[in-house]
């Protein structure tokens, strides 16, 4: 019988232990958490906190802690990069495919068009027109 005993006293101590990973883990997920907290305080943003509060303000969200401004503008602001790295990609994609039919070694300037943000902001799900104007 004491055998028996030992077996639930050793799932008893399995069981205890899972809580305790859990815990640990929360603990280091929590760590995390306010190691990126600290970061953010010390970072500036490319979008200034003024401007992401006043599109804020203008969506009609009342906010009064800096720390999910300045995470909104973080958003924004890899949002934007994501955007803008993509055009790049495609850009270069069309431009290598140009300056090897081209006999011109010369580097030329990288420009943001709309015919190459275009597609990269559809593939975001934001679709661009042009004026009537320009058709």
């Amino acid at each position: 019988m004491n055998g028996i005993k030992t077996e639930k006293n050793d799932q008893t101590a399995f069981i205890k232990e899972e809580p305790m990973v859990e815990e640990q883990e929360e603990e280091s997920q929590i760590n995390v958490f306010n190691n990126v907290l600290q970061q953010m305080e010390n970072y500036t943003p490319t979008i200034p906190d003024a401007v992401t509060e006043h599109f804020l303000n203008k969506a009609g969200v009342n906010n009064d802690d800096n720390r999910v401004t300045r995470l909104i503008s973080l958003a924004a602001q890899k949002f934007i990069a994501d955007i803008v790295n993509d055009t790049y990609q495609l850009s270069k994609m069309k431009g290598s495919a140009q300056t090897a039919r081209s006999s011109k070694s010369k580097e030329k300037k990288m420009v943001l068009t709309m015919e190459d943000l275009t597609p990269v902001l559809a593939e975001k799900g934001i679709k661009v027109k042009k004026p009537a104007y320009y058709t």
